[in-house]
């Protein structure tokens, strides 16, 4: 519950400034995220505030350490994504409903397999597996996107490797939200964010600040 300093009339609410944003349209922005800059696979970029589900951090094995690490988003400069293979596997499927057979339908779908490399603002990196959703917002007037990072994805039958799009970078930092910014008017823009790596969006809520450290 917020206290105002003001006294103000219980029958009376504060007035609404006429010429500002409705307040349907109007999108608090969380005051956890950072500016930065999301790219694809296909080559769109998308700028804003980016961060993570409330209270999460990026979990990802260290392959160097053998063990997992758990790392805020403030302390991210850049994360990126590299195929470690990509192959096309053949689609299967039970010969009856009741039957624990299978068959070959004759239709092959892409799959891939990804190690990503975090670097820290100090320079230290982190490689290994990742899977984390990441949350994009292009302006508080807009509801921010999720994007899905993954250490392995699959396409729709009948697609090939170069459908599957994903996550291909993220640079951290307000220098890095310019140049996507920059980028994007140079970018044709796609009609539509593959199911794969875009999985809906959020509403953000605001919350406090709270102390973050490195790991």
């Amino acid at each position: 519950m917020i206290v105002s300093s003001a006294t103000l009339s219980a029958a009376e609410p504060p007035a609404l400034n006429p010429f500002g944003p409705a307040a349907s349209e109007a999108r608090p922005e969380r005051d956890d995220a950072v500016p930065g800059c999301l790219e694809l696979s296909d080559g769109s970029v998308h700028p804003g505030l980016i961060y993570l589900t409330r209270d999460k951090r990026l979990k990802i094995y260290d392959d160097r350490l053998q063990r997992q690490r758990e790392v805020p988003l403030q302390a991210v400069k850049r994360i990126e994504c590299n195929v470690k293979r990509g192959w096309m596997e053949k689609e299967w499927k039970f010969k009856e409903t009741t039957s624990d057979e299978k068959i070959l339908t004759g239709r092959t779908y892409p799959a891939r397999e990804y190690l990503h490399t975090i670097t820290l603002r100090d320079g230290r990196t982190i490689t290994g597996p990742l899977v984390a959703i990441v949350y994009v917002q292009p302006s508080p007037q807009q509801q921010a996107e999720r994007f899905l990072l993954n250490k392995r994805n699959k396409g729709e039958p009948g697609k090939n490797l170069k459908s599957l799009v994903y996550v291909k970078q993220i640079k951290l930092g307000k220098e890095a939200l310019e140049e996507g910014v920059k980028k994007q008017k140079t970018v044709r823009p796609h009609s539509a964010i593959p199911q794969a790596v875009r999985v809906g969006g959020e509403r953000p809520t605001p919350r406090s600040k709270s102390p973050i450290s490195d790991p």
